[in-house]
This record gives C-alpha cells, structure tokens and sequence, in this order.
C-alpha cells in the first residue's frame, strides 16, 4: 500500500456495498453500448474525467438506470446533447430529459422565428 492513495480492501467493506467491487469500467462502457454509441462514449468520458474511475460509478448507475424511465432514444438523444456541449456528469443528463431538451434538434434551437416588433430589423437590413 502507498500513503494518501486508494485502497480498498472487500472485506472492510459493508456487506450492502460489496458488490460494487464486482463494478468495473467496462462493464458500465458495455452496457453503454448496448443502448446506443452516445451513451457509451458519454460514460466513456464520465469515467475518465475522474482520477480513478471507481468515483463515477455512481453517477454511471445513475445515468444508465434512465433508460428505464425515459427509453433507449432519449436518453441517447441526451447524452448526444451532453456531448455537443463536453458535459460529463448525471446532473447534466437529468437536466436535459426533465427539460425535454433531448426532443429538440439543433435547427430547432436555431430556427426559431423572431417576434415581430418595430425594433427588429431583420436579416435584410443588413444587406
């Protein structure tokens, strides 16, 4: 053992938290890619971001038990959109699917029509 590093040794553990030794990162990376390949890179890069990956596993259970609340497609489309904004943590994906953010597109966000009002000029007024 080293000094002020990570040690864990099972039999210290609690009984009710001794399956997690059982975790390992890709067993989280293979049940990503079994729902779609954004979700597994997204849990790619939520593993990584921590100096050891045993620090993400509970954000990785809470990520991957979505799929039983809200589906395989939105919970892709919410790591799809976690991903375009390099996010990596639970909050960001609960955010984006209690928000419904998963359902909309890029040109949905940027196609929105201006309200009319005499101080817009529009995109001709440029020209």
């Amino acid at each position: 053992m080293n000094p002020y590093n990570y040690t864990t040794v099972k039999e210290h553990m609690a009984s009710t938290h001794q399956f997690i030794t059982e975790w390992t990162p890709q067993r989280f990376i293979n049940w990503a890619a079994s729902i779609d390949e954004n979700v597994r890179v997204f849990i790619t890069n939520l593993l990584d971001k921590k100096q050891h990956p045993e620090q993400a596993y509970k954000s990785c259970m809470g990520v991957l038990s979505f799929v039983k609340k809200v589906g395989n497609e939105r919970l892709a489309n919410a790591c799809k959109r976690a991903l375009d904004y390099n996010i990596y943590n639970y909050k960001i994906i609960q955010k984006i699917l209690e928000n419904g953010l998963d359902t909309f597109t890029d040109d949905e966000d940027n196609n929105q029509a201006l309200p009319k009002h005499h101080n817009i000029r529009g995109k001709d007024y440029y020209n």
